[in-house]
């Protein structure tokens, strides 16, 4: 009990000295709201409101239902332009597309030819022109099967497929990328809060001055743990229902408590971290250079921005040991597909495991730390 009194004090402690750093709350207020909102819409990949353009020299029925056929929220409505141009709109960046329909184009098909349409690219919009050139395939290739034969397939299929989303039924990037750029947060604020703090401790002195209390590493870096893993922990649920059910308006399938239980779980990992990498930076610059190092693999291999499956299987296989791998699976489980803890307990007791030993390996070098410092 008495070491539960210290572990409980020391962190209002923390508390009390991380509402004394106000760069370091504001940056967490940001991180939590505008760098969520910013990095959803931001990371959304469907093609909206696209600027196109048509150079039409045939002037057919077939023409014009192809220009029709472009409409929102995908592209803007076309502006019909000369020849001439097609290049400046291009170079001033007015278009992002342009068709030019040849002359004589209907009557070539209802020949039997193959006649060709140009479609110019503004491939600087690396994101729009990708997917847009297969819209614009796809639109042509239907309108003129349509014209032609008044049906989209070419054939009838002997079975018919019938697809159904169960969760984000429009497909929106902006509905993944939201909860994927909460899990960013709390992996990078997590280790730099926790990090920043032990150094902090070291830079202002009074990490001596805990020295000669009656206090254990243990009794230190547990309470550096909970007091900063709990400041992430309400920012993140604050995040959740301010940022992504108020604004982004996107609807939570499974339970937020079963998320937030997940999530002080994966903070038990990624605070240890912190710690440990506070014991072995110096200052905040060494700091900030090795929570580069470790946060971007974390991050970019965890599942969060490019599936698991299309990693080489060694990066697959290394990666199980990561904790950001088992949070943003049972991120998806919980808040896309509604599983409960049925479902996702083995990431639970994962992540507890994972813990557990990051948590052990921070606290040898914590002590090893403390030992050379005395």
């Amino acid at each position: 009990m008495k070491s539960l009194d210290h572990i409980v004090r020391l962190g209002v402690k923390e508390l009390r000295s991380l509402w004394a750093d106000k760069v370091l709350l504001i940056f967490l207020l940001v991180a939590f709201s505008v760098l969520v909102y910013s990095g959803a819409k931001g990371t959304s990949r469907e093609l909206h409101n696209a600027p196109i353009a048509v150079v039409d020299q045939d002037r057919s029925p077939l023409s014009e239902r192809i220009v029709g056929a472009f409409y929102g929220p995908y592209f803007k409505t076309p502006e019909m332009i000369a020849p001439a141009l097609v290049d400046p709109g291009l170079d001033d960046g007015r278009y992002t597309f342009v068709l030019d329909i040849p002359p004589n184009f209907q009557r070539d098909v209802l020949a039997g030819h193959r006649p060709a349409i140009q479609v110019n690219i503004d491939a600087t919009r690396m994101t729009q022109a990708f997917i847009g050139a297969n819209y614009i395939q796809n639109i042509i290739t239907g309108e003129v099967n349509e014209f032609i034969r008044h049906q989209r397939a070419e054939q009838e299929m002997p079975i018919k497929l019938v697809t159904h989303v169960k969760f984000n039924p429009n497909l929106s990037g902006l509905w993944f990328g939201g909860m994927m750029e909460i899990v960013e947060q709390i992996t990078m604020l997590s280790i730099i809060l926790t990090g920043a703090a032990l150094i902090r401790e070291r830079e202002h002195g009074t990490i001596e001055h805990l020295l000669v209390m009656p206090l254990t590493p243990f009794e230190i870096m547990t309470a550096k743990v909970w007091a900063n893993g709990l400041v992430i922990l309400i920012a993140a649920a604050l995040s959740v229902r301010l940022v992504i059910q108020e604004l982004l308006q996107v609807p939570i399938a499974g339970s937020v408590a079963l998320f937030l239980l997940g999530a002080a779980l994966y903070l038990f990992s990624t605070t240890s971290m912190g710690i440990f990498l506070g014991t072995v930076a110096r200052s905040m610059p060494q700091l900030g250079l090795l929570v580069i190092l470790v946060i971007l693999p974390l991050v970019l291999l965890s599942g969060a921005i490019t599936p698991r499956e299309s990693m080489p299987q060694m990066i697959q296989t290394i990666m199980q040991v990561a904790p950001t791998t088992h949070f943003v699976s049972l991120t998806h489980a919980i808040i896309y597909r509604g599983a409960g803890f049925d479902v996702v307990w083995p990431h639970f007791v994962i992540l507890v495991g994972i813990g557990a030993v990051f948590f052990s390996t921070a606290l040898l070098w914590f002590r090893k730390a403390i030992t050379l410092t005395v």
